[in-house]
């Protein structure tokens, strides 16, 4: 509820600061490129004439506005770009900048056209714009947008996965520290075998994260409803300089249709598949990684010893993770995807990426298969170390240790 709070109170001061008025004077001594200048919701540009720049200065500076654009006379246009400064009471924003960086060169490049004896007309009319058509030997037509989204809904999944499992794995480590610092371990190991304590640890914290995510996700919806109505956001109305160029660029009718074939895209995704192999290869990387985890805080008397172990384990998840994305974007079948995506300590991530790329059935039930069995024989190496390392006390162990342990 705090971060909920905090962050309502943060998009709160966001909308104050993005609502605020922003006036900037215009001084063109050329006359030829303040008439780019367009108001905007927040923006007022204020166009001065028959003014020096120094009595320009002071009229800004009193009327406390943003700032002022000056645009020295030249009687070259190229030279121009050198003639131009922005003045202002304080450090200027970035995207503003960027903004009437972008108009005055789109202007004065015409201008400059123009001089040359060229028709802009004719320049803008010989523009071509070209989108190659991409359509496999089966008449199944794809795009370039086709694979970023891909690319985007793999990466996403590859992504929530290696977040949820170092969350939530070492929430599982940190749960057995404890029982075994407190000695509760001792009591609780005299009813139950050290297998099932493993295995009731991992799924019962797994739900218990599950259920922590739903709550955050129902009290947060309602949370930012309620806090949108006291403090008065408006997420729909609030305008920031980046809002407003893309509103401008929303108007082309190139990204227009670029939205459209998005769309297309998103509806010939194999959504189903995606689900159903998500909830898989999901469930299936989580408990090979969890019983890992249990198996570190069995060994260990407190987190600090932990690190030793936890290179191992972070390792295959970091390499899934990049060659997820430098590989699979260039060539989801190719030989490096999918043999990553068959072993078993990358295959969560790398599946899941390769999926929205078409992969066959057969090859995801492989690959699903393989990380059960690694995990049911994680399971069987956890409880080895498990068994013994929860009774063990006072001592840092070593892999050589940890070798033996699984001898008894």
């Amino acid at each position: 509820m705090i971060m909920i709070a905090l962050i309502a109170v943060v998009a709160y001061l966001s909308q104050i600061n993005n609502n605020k008025a922003r006036t900037i004077s215009i001084l063109d001594e050329t006359g030829l490129v303040s008439d780019v200048f367009k108001n905007t919701e927040n923006t007022t540009y204020s166009i001065l004439s028959n003014i020096s720049l120094d009595e320009a200065k002071k009229q800004v500076k009193v009327k406390e506005e943003y700032g002022l654009l000056y645009i020295g006379k030249s009687s070259d246009t190229a030279q121009i770009t050198n003639a131009i400064k922005f003045y202002s009471e304080d450090s200027p924003s970035l995207t503003i900048i960027s903004s009437l960086e972008n108009k005055l060169e789109k202007k004065l490049s015409d201008l400059k056209l123009q001089q040359d004896g060229v028709d802009i007309e004719k320049i803008a009319a010989s523009k071509t714009r070209i989108d190659i058509a991409q359509e496999s030997f089966t008449g199944e037509k794809t795009s370039k947008v086709d694979n970023i989204l891909k690319l985007a809904f793999g990466g996403a999944a590859g992504y929530l996965l290696f977040m949820f499992i170092i969350i939530y794995g070492n929430m599982i480590m940190r749960s057995v520290i404890e029982e075994k610092t407190s000695r509760i371990i001792e009591v609780i190991i005299s009813s139950v075998k050290p297998i099932q304590l493993m295995m009731g640890k991992i799924i019962g914290t797994s739900l218990a994260g599950i259920t922590q995510f739903v709550i955050w996700m129902i009290l947060g919806g309602i949370m930012v409803f309620v806090l949108s109505a006291i403090f008065g956001i408006d997420m729909a109305q609030m305008q920031t300089p980046q809002q407003e160029m893309m509103q401008q660029a929303m108007q082309s009718p190139e990204l227009q249709n670029e939205m459209q074939n998005v769309m297309v895209a998103f509806f010939k995704l194999p959504i189903l598949n995606l689900v159903i192999a998500f909830m898989f290869f999901f469930i299936g990387g989580y408990l090979l990684y969890s019983s890992l985890y249990a198996a570190i805080g069995a060994a260990v008397d407190n987190e600090t010893d932990t690190q030793q172990f936890m290179l191992p384990i972070l390792m295959p998840l970091i390499l899934a993770v990049y060659v997820g994305v430098f590989t699979v974007i260039e060539d989801p079948h190719g030989t490096i995807s999918t043999i990553f995506s068959f072993i078993p300590f990358t295959s969560p991530v790398v599946m899941l990426m390769r999926i929205p790329f078409g992969v066959p059935i057969w090859q995801q039930v492989v690959s699903l298969l393989l990380l059960i069995g690694t995990f049911m024989f994680a399971v069987w190496f956890a409880a080895k170390i498990y068994r013994v390392g929860i009774l063990m006390y006072g001592k840092k162990p070593s892999y050589k240790e940890l070798y033996k342990w699984l001898k008894y």
